[in-house]
């Protein structure tokens, strides 16, 4: 009996609906599909000497040279890893008897990764509290760690690393920076930021999911995160994802063209939140007092919870989230808001809608027709 073909999944998001999402996954790049499609034809191990491993090896070099450009670095300070999360991890585990210190909006792979981590404060805008972090630093016995994103991802905040760096360096701590949200957003550079180690996701800039990588400053030396072979120097062993390596590599390229598309993409968010906000004066954007990155907007609705929003804009065909999309699926009040200041109902209400490179006016027209509809409705019920 002959098994039938899988019938291939063609994403429909551009017949069938608007992804408004791209902080949990931009859409693969046609670019980066299209190299994957040719490194399938690689059939070696990149660590294999002969001709087709050497093929193979060359390019994971020539990725691993693309994002060290995209951060200004040299090709050896890269490290690639399965994802963001597990550099985050990477980072923060591989200075054991370092005392850490994390702001209190960081994703949860930084958190979760040191539970004995101390948290600094930031304002109601979001942004750290870099005085509380100096006094916080100034209490240490013995050089700490300490671990700032650059943009976070759920308001789009920018967040001032390079001032924490500097103070990070009088008290001769490392600095380990999640940029995962920035790359493709913002320049980037590890020397001009003046960060020790610094975090990398490919899916989030229209690369393939299950890649990332970990920048070390040169001569940085955590400790090895996973051992068997001799792969990314001997740091983390394992058969590279040459695909998805590959893929991260042209991301990375293109990620330039994400940076020209920035002003196109602060219009269309200025917009949307703009109307959003004459239409349904109660609502409120998040970090609105702050600077933010072009393409996201966190905006809050009160008395309609944000899972509630999530699962009708749905319905409509929209597709956004509320908060992180990293919990399996677990939708609770935001940390990140309730460091804001907001109290658990109030941060239980907000979602994120994250614009990217495949976003036009007609996918904000069509949001903000679901949206406002979908507002008017609960007024009622909110007395």
């Amino acid at each position: 009996m002959t098994t039938p073909p899988i019938a291939p999944f063609v994403p429909s998001f551009r017949r069938t609906g608007v992804y408004l999402d791209h902080n949990a996954t931009a859409p693969l790049k046609p670019e980066v599909k299209a190299a994957m499609g040719q490194a399938m034809d690689l059939v070696g191990n990149p660590s294999s000497v002969h001709a087709f491993g050497r093929s193979a090896r060359r390019a994971v070099e020539e990725a691993r040279a693309a994002v060290a450009s995209l951060v200004g670095v040299k090709p050896a300070q890269v490290l690639f890893t399965g994802s963001g999360t597990e550099a985050n991890n990477f980072a923060l585990r591989g200075f054991p008897g370092r005392r850490l210190l994390t702001s209190a909006i960081e994703h949860e792979s930084v958190l979760a990764a040191r539970p004995d981590a101390d948290r600094f404060g930031v304002s109601r805008d979001g942004v750290a509290d870099l005085d509380d972090l100096e006094r916080r630093l100034a209490g240490s016995d013995a050089p700490p760690l300490v671990s700032l994103m650059l943009v976070n991802n759920e308001t789009g905040v920018i967040q001032p690393v390079a001032d924490a760096a500097r103070i990070a360096r009088a008290h001769a701590a490392l600095l380990h920076c999640d940029a995962v949200q920035a790359a493709g957003r913002l320049p980037l550079s590890l020397s001009d930021l003046g960060v020790d180690l610094m975090t990398l996701s490919a899916h989030k800039l229209g690369g393939p999911t299950g890649v990332g990588a970990l920048i070390l400053a040169e001569g940085l030396e955590p400790e090895t995160l996973i051992r068997g072979g001799g792969q990314e120097r001997r740091k983390r062993a394992g058969t590279e994802n040459l695909l998805g390596i590959v893929g991260f590599g042209t991301a990375a390229r293109l990620a330039c063209d994400g940076l020209a598309d920035a002003a196109d993409l602060a219009a269309l968010r200025d917009r949307l939140e703009r109307e959003a906000l004459a239409a349904i004066p109660r609502a409120r954007v998040m970090g609105a007092g702050a600077a933010r990155v072009a393409n996201t907007s966190c905006l809050m609705l009160p008395g309609l919870p944000g899972e509630t929003q999530v699962m009708t804009l749905d319905l409509a065909g929209v597709a956004v989230s509320a908060g992180s999309a990293c919990s399996s699926g677990k939708v609770k009040p935001s940390h990140v808001l309730a460091a804001m200041g907001e109290d658990d109902r109030s941060a239980a209400s907000a979602i994120r809608v994250s614009l990217g490179w495949i976003s036009d006016d007609e996918a904000v027209d069509r949001f903000l027709t679901a949206w406002t509809a979908m507002a008017r409705r609960s007024t009622p019920a909110d007395g």
